[in-house]
C-alpha cells in the first residue's frame, strides 16, 4: 500500500485540482490541513469563522485531519504517521507561504519525504506573464494582453475512489470568535459552484454594464470562493470558453486583476508592507485619529463613504467601485497612510487576500502600478449619484437615512429640513482636500 498526503492550503476542493490528482495515484491519501498560528493570529473575524466553514464542508467530503502548529513540524509529523511517500500541495506564491513551503521542504527532506508542488491558485501562476525582454509587467492592460496570449490550462479532472485515511487526531480549528452583526456567505465547494452557475446564467450577460452599481446584484461575488481555492479561475475561465461578448470580457479581465496583483507581489515581495513606487513613500501624510475613527465606522457625513464601510461590517465584503471610493476618500480626503486602510480591510474582508488588497490599495492611493495616479482623486457624492442613482444602496446601510427619498440621500446637508437625527455633519470638504492632495503629490511626484 503506498499513502501520500494531500495538504490542502488555498484549495479547499476536489475538482480542478492537480495537486489532488497528483497525491491520489496512491492507494491511500491523508487529506491534511494545518492551521498555522502565524496565520490564524493575523486574521480576522470574518476570515477565520469562513476558514472554520470551508474546512467542516471539505470533512465532511473526506475525513479532513486538521492539525494546529508549526507547518513544518505537523506536516513532518502527518507524513511519518502515515509512512507517507510524498506530500502534494498547490504552490504557494505569496511572500510568507514561499519561506513556509521552504522550512517545510527542508524539513520534509530531512524525514526522506519530497514536497511536491502541483498547480497553483490562479489561472496563470505568477513570473509565467513577461515582457518579450523577460521583464515584468509594471502596468495591468499590457499585462492582460499578454495573459490572454499565454493562456491558461483546461480544468483537471476529478480524482475517483479516493481512499482517505486519518493517521493523526483531527485537532479542528481554535475557537472561532464571535462576529456579532457580521454576516458570511455559504461556505465550501458545492456553495461556491452554486453561486458561480447562478452568476454565469443569470447575470453574466449584463455584467458589463452592472458591475459598478452597488445597488444592483450585478457582480458574482465569488471573490472569497476565490480566496479559498474552492473554486479555481481555471474552472471560471472554461466555462467563460471564446464567449467574447461584454459580460464575459469584463469578467475575464478581473479575474486577470487578481493574476496580475499576484505576478507584482511574486517580483516585488516588499509590495506587501511598502510603495510600489518607492518616491511615493516620501508624501506627506497625517497623523491617524479622530477621523480614521469615522471613516472605520461609516460616520465620516458622506452616505456613499459611510455606506461602503458599514457594509464592510455587517457582511465583510464590499462591492469593488465602492472600495475605490472609501479608499480615495481615506488616502485623499483624509490624508492618510494607505497602510492604515488597507490593514482595517484585511481585518474585516471575509475575502482579504494579501496581494489583491494591499496593491488595490495602493493603485488607489498613487503608490502603486499607475502612471499618472495622482489626478484620480474620486468625488464621494458624483460617485455615488452616478453608481447609485437612486439611493438605494446607501439606505440599505446607512438607517439614519432609509427616510430620505432618491438620490437625494447623496447629499443629505441640502435636504430642507437639515441632516436627519443621528447622522454626522461631513468631516472634511472634499473640495478643499482634492486641493490639498494634489499639492502632496506634486511634491513627490513632480
Amino acid at each position: 500500500m503506498t499513502t501520500r498526503i494531500m495538504w490542502f492550503r488555498r484549495d479547499l476542493r476536489l475538482a480542478d485540482n492537480p495537486a489532488l490528482l497528483a497525491a491520489a495515484e496512491a492507494d491511500e491519501v491523508v487529506p491534511l490541513f494545518v492551521v498555522d498560528p502565524r496565520l490564524w493570529g493575523t486574521s480576522g473575524a470574518p476570515r477565520r469563522a469562513y476558514l472554520a466553514r470551508s474546512l467542516d464542508a471539505l470533512r465532511e467530503r473526506t475525513g479532513l485531519v486538521v492539525r494546529r502548529g508549526d507547518p513544518a513540524e505537523e506536516v513532518v509529523r502527518a507524513a511519518r504517521a502515515a509512512g507517507a511517500e510524498s506530500v502534494h500541495a498547490a504552490a504557494d506564491t505569496g511572500v510568507y507561504g514561499r519561506e513556509r513551503d521552504g522550512r517545510v521542504e527542508r524539513a520534509l527532506a530531512d524525514a526522506g519525504v519530497p514536497l511536491v508542488r502541483t498547480g497553483s491558485p490562479y489561472a496563470v501562476a505568477p513570473g509565467r506573464v513577461r515582457k518579450p525582454d523577460g521583464s515584468p509587467y509594471r502596468v495591468y492592460s499590457p499585462f492582460y494582453r499578454a495573459w490572454r496570449q499565454v493562456g491558461w490550462h483546461a480544468p483537471a479532472g476529478s480524482p475517483r475512489d479516493v481512499r482517505w485515511v486519518r493517521p493523526l487526531e483531527d485537532q479542528g480549528v481554535p475557537d472561532v470568535p464571535d462576529l456579532g452583526a457580521t454576516h458570511l456567505p455559504p461556505a465550501g465547494e458545492e456553495a461556491a459552484r452554486r453561486r458561480w452557475r447562478a452568476f454565469r446564467d443569470e447575470r453574466l450577460h449584463g455584467y458589463a454594464g452592472t458591475r459598478n452599481r452597488p445597488d444592483l446584484s450585478g457582480t458574482s461575488r465569488l471573490s472569497v470562493h476565490l480566496k479559498y481555492g474552492e473554486l479555481h479561475p481555471r474552472t471560471v475561465l472554461a466555462d467563460l470558453g471564446d464567449d467574447e461578448g461584454e459580460g464575459a470580457e469584463s469578467y475575464r479581465k478581473e479575474l486577470a486583476w487578481r493574476d496580475f496583483y499576484a505576478d507584482v507581489l511574486w517580483e516585488e515581495p516588499r509590495t506587501a508592507r511598502e510603495a510600489y513606487r518607492p518616491e511615493m513613500a516620501r508624501m506627506r501624510q497625517d497623523e491617524a485619529g479622530a477621523l480614521l475613527d469615522a471613516w472605520r465606522a461609516g460616520r465620516t457625513g458622506f452616505p456613499f463613504v459611510d455606506a461602503g464601510m458599514r457594509q464592510l461590517l455587517t457582511e465583510g465584503w464590499v462591492h469593488n467601485r465602492v472600495r475605490m471610493v472609501v479608499a480615495s476618500f481615506l488616502c485623499k480626503d483624509l490624508h492618510l497612510d494607505w497602510r492604515l486602510g488597507a490593514r482595517h480591510f484585511m481585518q474585516h474582508l471575509v475575502d482579504g487576500d494579501l496581494a489583491s488588497n494591499n496593491h488595490g490599495w495602493q493603485w488607489v492611493a498613487g503608490t502603486g502600478t499607475d502612471a499618472a495616479p495622482y489626478f484620480r482623486v474620486f468625488n464621494p457624492v458624483t460617485q455615488g449619484r452616478q453608481h447609485d442613482p437612486d439611493g438605494d444602496y446607501v439606505r440599505r446601510y446607512v438607517e439614519e437615512l432609509r427616510d430620505v427619498p432618491g438620490g437625494a440621500v447623496h447629499e443629505p446637508w441640502t435636504l430642507p429640513g437639515g441632516l436627519p437625527t443621528g447622522y454626522p455633519e461631513r468631516v472634511v470638504d472634499h473640495g478643499e482636500e482634492r486641493k490639498e492632495a494634489l499639492r502632496r503629490y506634486q511634491e513627490v511626484a513632480g
